[in-house]
C-alpha cells in the first residue's frame, strides 16, 4: 500500500485544487491580519512610543477619546463589588452593542490571540493524524464561566484574570511571558494530544460568555448552495463548533440556509475548505438557497 493510500486526505485539498491556495485560505489570512493588526495597535505604544491605543483587550482608550471595555471583564468587576468608572460603563456598552450586532464569538476567531495557538494545535493534530479525543461536555464552559464570577464575588478581585490565557498572552507580549507561558503551553498540548477543540470548544469561559451575545447577530455564514454539497465533511473537520453546521447545511430542524447557532465563530473556515463553494459570508435574513 502506498504512503498516499495510508495517509488520509487533509481537509481543504479539493478547495485548493479548485480555487487555488490563496482563495482557499482567504478567510484564514484575513483573520490573521485582524488578530495581528489588533495586537500591533496595542504593542506599538509600549514598544515604540506611538500611543494609538492605550491599555489592553480588557480595557482600552483609542486616540485618547474612544473607551472600550470587555463586557466579560465588566461583569466580573460587578461580581467583585467594584463600582466601574463612567468611561468603563460607556466602553462596555459600546463593545456589547457591537458584538450583539456582529456576533459574540467573532471575538474568538477575529480578535483573541489565543485562537492562533489553538488553531496551530488543530493544524498539527490533523497533520499528525492524532485520534485521541477526550473532551469534557460542551456545557463545561458555562459552568466554568459561572465559576469565574463566583470566584470574583468570593475574592473581591478579578481572580480569573490571573489565569486567563488571553490576559497572559497580552501581558507576556508587553512585559515578558514569565511563568504564564506555561499556561499557554498547557492549552496547546491539551488541544493537540487530549481533546480536539478542547479549550475553545469546551472550556473557555470567555468563549462561553461571548456565545451568549451571538443569538441576535446580523453577520452570519450561510450555505446557499447546499444542494451542491458532496458530503466530503471537510467543513465539519475544520469547524471549531461543527454542531452548528448541520441544521443549515442538511435542513435539520430549520429550512433556512443560514447558520444560526450562537456558538458559530464566523471564522470562515467552512468557506475556505469547501471546494463546492457551498458557503458564503452573509446575514441572518439571507434565505437564498439552491434547495
Amino acid at each position: 500500500m502506498s504512503a498516499a493510500a495510508k495517509t488520509p486526505a487533509l481537509p481543504g485539498g479539493d478547495a485548493i485544487a479548485r480555487k487555488g491556495w490563496l482563495v482557499a485560505h482567504k478567510w484564514l489570512l484575513l483573520r490573521r491580519c485582524s488578530q495581528l493588526g489588533i495586537l500591533a495597535l496595542f504593542l506599538i505604544g509600549p514598544w515604540f512610543g506611538v500611543w494609538i491605543v492605550k491599555g489592553n483587550l480588557a480595557s482600552s482608550l483609542t486616540l485618547d477619546m474612544l473607551p472600550l471595555t470587555d463586557p466579560y471583564i465588566f461583569v466580573q468587576m460587578l461580581a467583585a463589588g467594584f463600582l466601574p468608572a463612567t468611561t468603563a460603563v460607556i466602553g462596555a456598552l459600546i463593545v456589547l452593542v457591537f458584538y450583539l450586532l456582529v456576533g459574540g464569538r467573532v471575538f474568538c476567531s477575529w480578535v483573541c490571540p489565543v485562537n492562533m495557538i489553538t488553531d496551530a494545535a488543530a493544524w498539527l493534530r490533523r497533520r499528525l493524524n492524532i485520534k485521541a479525543n477526550h473532551p469534557p461536555p460542551a456545557a463545561t464552559r458555562y459552568w466554568f464561566l459561572a465559576g469565574t464570577l463566583v470566584a470574583a464575588f468570593v475574592t473581591g478581585a478579578l481572580a480569573w484574570e490571573w489565569l486567563n490565557p488571553v490576559a497572559i498572552a497580552h501581558r507576556g507580549l508587553i512585559f515578558g511571558m514569565g511563568a504564564g507561558v506555561w499556561f499557554l503551553v498547557i492549552v496547546f498540548i491539551y488541544d493537540l494530544l487530549f481533546a480536539q477543540r478542547g479549550w475553545c470548544g469546551h472550556l473557555c469561559p470567555m468563549g462561553a460568555f461571548y456565545s451568549l451575545l451571538g443569538k441576535t447577530a446580523l453577520l452570519r455564514v450561510a450555505a446557499p448552495l447546499r444542494a451542491e454539497c458532496n458530503d466530503c465533511m471537510d467543513c465539519f473537520a475544520v469547524c471549531p463548533e461543527p454542531q452548528v453546521i448541520r441544521p443549515a447545511l442538511k435542513k435539520v430542524g430549520q429550512e433556512s440556509p443560514v447558520i444560526l447557532g450562537s456558538l458559530c465563530t464566523t471564522c470562515g473556515r467552512c468557506i475556505d475548505v469547501c471546494g463546492q463553494k457551498v458557503f458564503r459570508l452573509s446575514h441572518r435574513f439571507d434565505q437564498r438557497s439552491s434547495s
